[in-house]
């Protein structure tokens, strides 16, 4: 029996799988998706292997990851209820869902994890918020929590009340970063730097701050502080950003994340 079994290869799903390979072997991993095609590609070059039915995979793993969109839960839910286990442990990435509906499709008593990663787990870069009551698990089970989700990042476990914030910070921003590595990088291609520097220069900016942020443990508005000399070309720039509305124009994205979180049933 695998360790892990990942019902559905989306983006995040593929992603996830990707970076798990990096703490546990192929044959601790099966997968299964409804595209036969998919499946044999991903098999072929992860060494996973995938199973016929998402029935198939929940019955020979241990942690199972639903990495399908919140519309077809329902579905897939019922393909894998009668194969539960005492110490299946469940693992849901969607967004609005909580942990009681699915305890309610799938029994009461069944352990669900509910976790909302990113995309650059692929690269072991992800960023993972992750809740569920710990004293209702093993050490043994609490460890493979930590080891499958630190496989491809980091991770803060919060108060499951907090994952639709997380859905903000971390699930859904990496499109608004990439938003803005673009459009910056048009921005001095204006000027006549050639594309691919552009990107070049302007991501490894992002990369090096974010390291800032992370590494020194000062507040990031100090930092910024740090760039801005008085008068200099920074000070100007933060100011057309401020005049343009940068701040709120996140800050309303933000809303509007949370805004259809909170309307997925």
């Amino acid at each position: 029996m695998a360790k892990i079994g990942f019902i559905g290869m989306g983006n995040m799903g593929y992603a996830m799988l990707k970076g798990a390979l990096a703490a546990f072997s192929p044959s601790d991993i099966i997968f299964s998706s409804p595209n036969r095609e998919k499946c044999e590609k991903i098999s072929s070059e992860t060494g996973v292997r995938f199973a016929e039915s998402n029935a198939e995979c929940a019955n020979n793993a241990q942690y199972i990851v639903l990495a399908v969109k919140p519309q077809v839960y329902s579905a897939v839910m019922k393909n894998i209820v009668n194969v539960i286990r005492e110490d299946s442990v469940v693992i849901s990435i969607a967004p609005g869902i909580t942990i009681d509906s699915i305890k309610d499709n799938l029994g009461i008593n069944t352990k669900v994890v509910r976790a909302m990663p990113n995309t650059p787990a692929l690269i072991g870069e992800g960023m993972t918020g992750v809740a569920y009551n710990a004293s209702d698990y093993s050490f043994d089970e609490r460890d493979v929590i930590d080891k499958f989700f630190t496989s491809f990042g980091k991770v803060v476990y919060v108060d499951e009340k907090l994952m639709d914030g997380v859905v903000c910070a971390s699930g859904s921003s990496p499109a608004y970063v990439y938003m803005f590595i673009e459009a910056l990088a048009d921005s001095v291609v204006k000027y006549g730097i050639k594309r691919d520097d552009a990107y070049k220069m302007v991501a490894q900016t992002v990369l090096g701050s974010a390291k800032m942020v992370l590494e020194s443990g000062e507040h990031p508005a100090v930092l910024k502080d740090k760039v801005c000399s008085p008068g200099g070309t920074t000070i100007q720039a933060v100011s057309a950003l401020e005049e343009n509305g940068f701040r709120n124009a996140l800050i309303k994205a933000t809303d509007a994340c949370y805004d259809k979180c909170t309307s997925i049933k």
